[in-house]
C-alpha cells in the first residue's frame, strides 16, 4: 500500500529547500560586486531584484516550514530534485532581465544548461552581453559543477544523516573526508585552488596573444569555470575558436581532463598517492575509451578529406572528441560544420564519447567510466565462468581507490543507470525527429543535452520548437541528477494523488 505524504514531510522538504535557496541568493552578491566594479548599473539592478526575490522566498520557506527534524531518504532526494528546478527559475531571472534572451523559457534553458554544466545556449547577441551577466552564466556552471547541494552543505546545513542523503541525491555517492560536510569543503578548496591557477594560465596566455589585461583575465576566469566544471559556456559567440590559440586549446584540454576526474582521485593525488591515477579503473577505462572513440572520429574525418594535413585532423578531431568525452562542450569549429563537413562515422564517434562521459563524483554527466569498467569486468567474469571448469571459483575485483570485489549489486546498479541513460538519449532523439530533424543530428543533440555536454550540430537555437526546449531542459535535469532523485519526486507526486492516508 502506498502512503500519502504527510504535512510534516512537506515542512521538512520546504525548510531545507529554503536553506539551499538562501545559499543561491548569497552567490548573487558576486555579480553585483562585478557590476559595481565595471560601472554596469542596469545589470546590478537586475541582480538586486533577483537576490531580493530569492532571499524572500528562502526566508519564507524557512519561517513557514521551521523544523528541527532531519531528512529521511525520500525527503533528501526530493529536496535535491526540487532545488535544481528552483535554481533554474531563480537563476534565469537576471538573465531574462538583461534583454538578451527572447523569452523566460529561453532564460530558463540557459540557466539549467549552466547549473547542469551542459553548455547549450539560446542567448542572443552574446558578444555584447554585459560583464556582469556573462560572469553569472559561468558562475552558475562553477556552482553546478561542484553541486548546488554542496553549497548548502558547506555553509548552511549542519552535519547529519540528512546531509549525506542530499549529497547522494546529487549523484555523488563517494565521501572523500570522514563526513559530507568536510567532503563538500574539500571539493570547494580544490576548485578554488584550480580556479586561481587556471585563471592565471589562461589570463597570461590571452595577454601574450594581444588581449588587454583586464579583459584577458576576465575571459580566463570564465573559460576556467566552464572548462574545469565541464560546462562549455564562453564569453564569445565563437566559443574557443574566438581565441585562435593553440596554447589556449592545450590549457583547456588539461582543465577539461582535470574536471572529468573523480574528486576522490584529486584528494589522493594531492596527498601524494600518484600511483592511483595509473591503477584506478576509471582512469584506465577513460584512456581506453578516448583512444577507441578518437580512432572512429579520425577514420571518419580522414574519409571526408576536410583536414588534409594530419596535424590539423588531429587538432580539430581530438579537441571536439575530448570536449565531448569530458562533457565540456567547447568547440573550435562552428556548430553547423558537424552536419555539413563531418561524415556520419565521425559524428558517431563523438556521440559515443558524449554518451560515455567522465568519472563518478566529478563535474561530468553521462554514464561514467566506473560503470563502463564494472560492466566490462562483469563481462570478463562471465567469459571466465564459461571457459573454466564448472567447479572453479571465479572471483573478479577492480581497483577504485581500494580493491573492490565485483558483486552482483554493483553490476546491476551500473547496468540500470546505463540503460536509463540510453533510453534518455533515445527519447530525446525521437522528439527531435518528430520535429523533422535527421536521426543522427537529433541523436547528437539529444545525447549532448542528456549527457550534459553542450556540443551542438546546430539544432539548438532560439527558433527551435518550445517543446524541444522543454525536452532538453528535462534531459539536462535528469541526466545531471542521474535519475534516482528524479524518480523519487515522481513517486512522491504519484503518492500524493493515489496514496492512502
Amino acid at each position: 500500500m502506498i502512503l500519502r505524504p504527510r504535512l510534516e514531510d512537506l515542512k521538512i522538504i520546504g525548510f531545507y529547500l529554503g536553506k539551499i535557496i538562501l545559499g543561491l541568493a548569497l552567490t548573487m552578491v558576486i555579480p553585483i560586486l562585478i557590476a559595481l566594479c565595471f560601472g554596469e548599473i542596469n545589470p546590478a539592478l537586475d541582480f538586486f531584484i533577483s537576490i531580493e526575490i530569492s532571499a524572500l522566498l528562502g526566508l519564507l520557506l524557512i519561517k513557514i516550514c521551521q523544523t528541527n527534524k532531519d531528512l529521511n531518504w525520500m525527503q533528501g532526494m526530493i529536496v535535491v530534485s526540487l532545488s535544481w528546478v528552483v535554481a533554474m527559475i531563480l537563476g534565469a531571472i537576471p538573465l531574462y532581465l538583461s534583454g538578451h534572451w527572447k523569452s523566460f523559457l529561453d532564460a530558463c534553458f540557459d540557466a539549467m544548461s549552466g547549473f547542469a554544466t551542459t553548455g547549450l545556449t539560446l542567448v542572443q547577441d552574446l558578444d555584447h552581453l554585459s560583464y556582469t551577466h556573462n560572469l553569472w552564466r559561468h558562475l552558475i556552471m562553477f556552482l553546478g559543477g561542484q553541486g548546488i547541494v554542496v553549497i548548502a552543505l558547506s555553509f548552511f546545513v549542519r552535519g547529519s544523516s540528512g546531509a549525506f542523503k542530499m549529497y547522494v541525491g546529487e549523484a555523488r555517492d563517494e565521501k572523500i573526508m570522514p563526513n559530507v560536510i568536510n567532503t563538500s569543503r574539500f571539493i570547494w578548496m580544490v576548485s578554488i585552488v584550480y580556479l586561481i591557477l587556471g585563471t592565471l594560465a589562461l589570463g597570461l596566455t590571452g595577454i601574450f596573444n594581444g588581449m588587454k589585461p583586464l579583459n584577458s583575465f576576465f575571459h580566463g576566469a570564465c573559460i576556467f569555470m566552464a572548462a574545469f566544471d565541464t560546462g562549455g559556456f564562453s564569453p564569445q559567440s565563437q566559443n574557443i575558436l574566438y581565441y585562435h590559440s593553440f596554447a589556449y586549446e592545450v590549457i583547456t584540454v588539461i582543465l577539461m581532463v582535470l574536471g572529468a576526474l573523480n574528486f576522490k582521485l584529486h584528494y589522493h593525488l594531492w596527498m601524494g598517492n600518484r600511483k592511483e591515477i595509473i591503477k584506478n579503473i576509471e582512469t584506465r577505462t577513460l584512456l581506453v575509451t578516448i583512444i577507441a572513440t578518437f580512432s572512429v572520429v579520425a577514420v571518419g574525418l580522414a574519409q571526408t578529406g576536410i583536414y588534409p594535413a594530419a596535424a590539423m585532423l588531429f587538432r580539430k578531431g581530438f579537441y571536439q572528441l575530448i570536449s565531448g568525452h569530458t562533457g565540456t562542450g567547447f568547440q573550435t569549429i562552428y556548430a553547423q560544420q558537424f552536419g555539413a563537413d563531418w561524415n556520419p562515422l565521425a559524428l558517431v564517434g563523438v556521440i559515443l564519447a558524449m554518451a560515455l562521459g567522465g568519472a563518478v563524483c566529478s563535474t561530468t554527466g553521462a554514464i561514467k567510466m566506473l560503470r563502463i569498467g564494472i560492466i566490462f569486468k562483469a563481462f570478463k567474469e562471465d567469459l571466465k565462468r564459461i571457459i573454466m571448469p564448472e567447479r572453479a571459483i571465479v572471483i573478479e575485483k577492480f581497483h577504485h581507490i581500494r580493491e573492490v570485489f565485483l558483486e552482483d549489486k554493483l553490476v546491476r546498479g551500473a547496468l540500470m543507470i546505463t540503460l536509463a541513460y540510453i533510453i534518455l538519449y533515445g527519447l530525446g532523439a525521437l522528439v527531435g525527429m518528430f520535429y523533422g530533424y535527421p536521426f543522427l543530428e537529433a541523436l547528437f543533440e539529444s545525447t549532448s543535452a542528456a549527457a550534459n555536454v553542450g556540443l551542438s550540430c546546430g539544432i539548438t537555437n532560439i527558433d527551435m520548437p518550445a517543446m524541444l526546449k522543454v525536452t532538453y531542459i528535462l534531459q539536462m535535469w535528469a541526466g545531471r541528477l542521474e535519475f534516482m532523485s528524479v524518480f523519487t519526486i515522481l513517486g512522491f507526486l504519484f503518492a500524493s494523488i493515489k496514496g492512502k492516508r
